[in-house]
């Protein structure tokens, strides 16, 4: 009997030992984390994956139980911190995840794998759902204004056509993707005043050349937004409404939850506000899904949608830097109506390896109208611009992660771009269509205190053939520090990158168009980047100080060249070259568990190099690049409680080279200083007030000459919460 007890004994208890481990991960705020990549790393020093899975919408995974062997579970969560905890003994674990200061978020554009930013070989920054609705941003240009290296130009007011440039490129030179669907014109143009951030579950903003990782257009940065993802057993209703000056309210609600295999979240919004002066009108109306399903424990599928229509007066330029030379367009006013949706298949498996299969579909319909034209102003005559754009297409991602230092990912892409773009008062519309075949390769090694990235992207384009584009990228922590110096870590990068031409610079002509002559032998704009840095960190991690330096040269650009000077008939041809190189230093700091600060100041200086053609003097050889001022700054100081939160966000943009085109000889716009502040308090678990003041020092500025900025502005609302856990 006694023998029988030992061995049912010996039994059970490798029968426990063998149990799988039950991990949940939760956010700060004991929210669950869906979405998390949980490893099982074995071994000494050359761990081996044993295991990898991919947290439910409730945050919950298994794992194999490893508890005899040298192992840990790794957790990398995009948007906090990198956690590493050994296996225990018990059967379940709840891991919860900290903020951290950007270096050290785990973000995923960088590689396109979930990866600590210092380890991603790029500088990169990102915002959390937590601070995008503390922020409550119209639009993606009221967030991004406050990351390191952005530099916002609004031609107008709410909704006004606004430009992001970064490292001196142009504004046509930044990818923007959301929720995996690349919302770009062909060519690259993006208006930021009209992307609302509405139920955002995070934005990153990647600086540097990144064509071979995302193709065309990502030529000096990569901005990529996500959707808030279901999470509460329990359906929970969010609704809310907020109000201020200029006729300004906004209401929303979304519906969102996760049961069993299944996760969703409905959501919409409207947004309307009349503006500080004639024909600043601008409205938003905002609907989304964002519906998951886990097959089984290995396979998931994803579909998310978005659509957006809005409308804005364009009071066109009229005060130029606070002088109104003439007065503003009461008529002009442009609609934009698009429609973003994708469908993810995710399968992880066999062990080590991940597979995306993703299809995407974009629809980009743009009117802008100006119906009489107006004798009180120069260069004021009717048009009526009409635009349809759509893009579609297939995407494959695979991943394989061969020990602990070693990952691979590859790729393959197809997708066709077809549009009708242009003014009908001025012809009829340009048809351009492009159908692009891209596979591409990076390989992350990482060796004691060195780590690796190389890779490449290989394009075949039916409209401009075959293009090449490698990355490499070394990052070494060349000393591991100590309490007060925890740290050092030098960077370098080496990369090309392209953007295709605008459908109306390639097809413009076809059918005849009287004012210009098509180019179908147009290529694209390239960069020449490299970039080199220095990263300390202080007292164990909690401040880190970035030095980076940057070098773009950028060649093949396209302007507009006069081919017939009798009867003023041109064309589009890739003749331009310019240069631009700087530094950018940054500072993130973890003040508190709960406390963050990232601030920064760049250094831009620019010329052009090459112009055959210039438009004005001011694009002349050797002057600088318009709108990219030598000196800005940002800070963004976040505190994220459970009780209240707040923000304080601050933007300095120095003088910078412009001009009015009209003749009035402004070729300056001045510089400035933007600050928001944003606020919530919980009444109670179902109950949050919150305040936002935008321009709260009641600036008067241009960020493109002639458009004056929004006065000081303030909004407060009441937000709702029904059920959820």
């Amino acid at each position: 009997m006694r023998t029988f007890a030992i061995v049912f004994l010996s039994i059970f208890s490798a029968t426990a030992f063998a149990a799988d481990l039950t991990i949940k991960v939760v956010d700060p705020q004991s929210a669950a984390v869906s979405g998390a990549q949980v490893s099982l790393l074995c071994g000494f020093e050359d761990k081996r994956i044993v295991a990898a899975r991919t947290t439910s919408a409730e945050g919950s995974t298994t794992l194999p139980a490893r508890r005899n062997e040298a192992c840990q579970i790794r957790v990398l969560a995009p948007g906090f911190a990198e956690e590493i905890v050994a296996v225990p003994q018990e059967p379940d674990l709840k891991i919860a995840l900290r903020l951290a200061p950007a270096s050290q978020t785990v973000v995923v554009t960088a590689t396109r794998t979930p990866v600590p930013g210092e380890e991603s070989g790029v500088d990169v920054d990102v915002l959390n759902g937590s601070q995008l609705t503390t922020m409550q941003p119209t639009a993606a240009s009221d967030a991004i204004r406050f990351l390191p290296g952005a530099i916002v130009n609004d031609a107008g007011q709410r909704g006004g056509l606004t430009s992001l440039f970064v490292r001196g490129g142009e504004s046509r030179y930044n990818k923007v993707i959301v929720d995996g669907v690349t919302i770009n014109e062909p060519g690259g143009t993006f208006d930021f005043g009209t992307l609302p951030l509405d139920e955002a579950d995070r934005m990153e903003f990647v600086r540097g050349a990144q064509s071979t990782l995302y193709g065309s257009d990502a030529m000096t940065s990569v901005v990529q937004v996500w959707t808030r993802n279901g999470s509460t057993r329990v359906p929970e209703l969010r609704f809310g409404a907020d109000g201020g000056n200029f006729s300004t309210a906004h209401g929303y609600a979304s519906l969102a939850g996760a049961r069993s295999r299944f996760d969703y979240n409905f959501f919409g919004s409207q947004f309307n506000t009349q503006g500080s002066y004639t024909n600043s009108a601008y409205s938003d109306s905002l609907q989304g899904a964002n519906v998951g399903a886990a097959l089984n424990d290995r396979t998931s599928v994803r579909v998310r949608l978005r659509h957006s229509n809005s409308h804005t007066g364009v009071a066109g330029e009229w005060n130029f830097n606070g002088i109104p030379f003439e007065p503003p367009d009461s008529s002009d006013w442009s609609q934009l109506n698009d429609l973003l949706g994708s469908a993810e298949l995710s399968v992880a498996a066999p062990n080590g390896w991940e597979h995306h299969l993703t299809a995407f579909d974009y629809s980009y319909r743009y009117y802008e109208l100006n119906p009489n034209g107006d004798p009180n102003r120069v260069f004021d005559f009717p048009s009526n611009e009409v635009d349809h754009i759509n893009r579609a297409g297939f995407e494959y991602q695979g991943d394989y992660s061969e020990r602990a230092w070693a990952h691979t990912t590859f790729g393959y892409r197809v997708e066709n771009e077809n549009g009708f773009v242009g003014n009908l008062d001025y012809g009829p519309q340009t048809h351009g269509q492009r159908l692009s075949n891209d596979v591409y390769l990076q390989q992350q090694l990482t060796w004691k205190t060195l780590t690796a990235i190389a890779g490449g992207r290989f394009v075949h384009n039916s409209d401009f053939g075959n293009i090449g584009v490698p990355r490499v990228a070394l990052a070494w922590q060349a000393w591991e520090g100590n309490e007060i110096f925890s740290g050092t870590r030098l960077r370098f990068s080496y990369a090309t990158g392209f953007k295709e031409p605008r459908l109306e610079e390639t097809f413009n002509g076809i059918p005849p168009n009287p004012f210009n002559f098509p180019n179908l032998g147009l290529k694209p704009e390239h960069t020449r980047a490299f970039e080199a840095g220095l990263q300390q960190s202080f007292l164990r991690g909690r401040h880190v100080f970035t030095a980076t330096y940057f070098n773009n040269l950028f060649r093949d650009q396209i302007n507009y060249v006069e081919v017939d000077l009798v009867n003023f008939i041109g064309q589009y041809s890739n003749v331009n070259k310019s240069l631009a190189h700087g530094a950018e230093f940054n500072l993130q700091s973890k003040l508190k568990s709960n406390l963050l600060l990232n601030t920064a100041y760049t250094y831009t200086s620019s010329q052009y190099l090459d112009n055959p053609a210039p438009f004005d003097s001011i694009y002349n050889p050797g002057k600088p690049l318009l709108r990219r001022p030598k000196h800005s700054a940002t800070a963004l100081l976040s505190y994220l409680g459970t009780r209240w939160g707040g923000t304080l966000g601050a933007s300095f943009v120095g003088r910078r080279p412009d001009s009015d085109f009209l003749g009035f000889q402004i070729n300056y716009a001045a510089g400035y200083v933007r600050a928001d502040l944003g606020g919530w308090y919980a009444v109670n678990s179902h109950v949050t007030t919150y305040v936002n003041i935008e321009n709260a020092l009641d600036r008067h500025y241009n960020e493109v000459v002639g458009y004056p900025a929004l006065p000081i502005n303030v909004r407060a609302g009441v937000r709702f919460r029904l059920g959820g856990e």
